[in-house]
């Protein structure tokens, strides 16, 4: 009876050892052929190699030096009955008027159920102001003029709402505000885009 319990508390540690390494029980009524089968470890023959990575699961990272180019945009046409799109172009010397008429802008049209496309600023723009003295022939500066502008995009306007809209906008126009409505043209978008000379006329004479 003895070793009958012996025998089977050693069944035991051998089948709770084969559960932690992984190895499959066989059943033996030898104890020891048992704990030699208990004790052999399987993963030593299979290869290692990848386990833990997991960074080619992830998506590619951009690259912060690489900017992408804004995808252009389809130009909606207009039709009989509304417009395509619009610009309402609000320009000045005074930059807080401008950003606040701007601001002004949008809000009308969205409580007039007028989509608004986008909200975007031009560069600014410096004029030099020339004053030549008396009796002389030389210039100096005078004055330095910044036009600030801000483009209000609308699309699908109606014909009917236009007009109460303009009639609105002008009668809210500040002083010194400047506002222009027009058709959304290829040009338009090119020109948000600061130039560069010393590129277009390294391109220029390369080709």
């Amino acid at each position: 009876m003895l070793a009958l319990r012996n025998e089977a508390l050693i069944m035991k540690k051998a089948v709770a050892l084969c559960r932690l390494t992984g190895c499959l029980p066989i059943t033996c009524t030898n104890s020891v052929a048992v704990l030699k089968q208990s004790g052999c470890r399987h993963y030593r023959s299979q290869p290692t190699h990848g386990i833990g990575r997991y960074k080619h699961l992830l998506p590619p990272e951009p690259d912060p030096k690489k900017k992408d180019k804004l995808p252009r945009k389809e130009i909606k046409p207009s039709s009989d009955h509304e417009y395509g799109v619009l610009n309402l172009q609000v320009s000045g010397y005074n930059m807080i008027l401008v950003e606040h008429y701007s601001q002004y802008v949008h809000n009308l049209c969205s409580r007039l159920s007028i989509k608004v496309q986008e909200c975007y600023a031009k560069p600014t723009k410096t004029k030099e102001v020339m004053l030549m003295q008396e009796h002389s022939t030389k210039m100096f500066l005078d004055a330095m003029l910044t036009t600030h502008e801000r483009v209000v995009q609308v699309t699908g306007l109606s014909s009917t709402m236009a007009p109460i809209l303009m009639e609105v906008l002008m009668m809210n126009q500040p002083e010194g505000v400047q506002l222009l409505v027009k058709e959304h043209t290829e040009a338009d978008y090119q020109v948000r885009f600061k130039g560069r000379p010393e590129l277009e006329n390294l391109v220029a004479s390369m080709s």
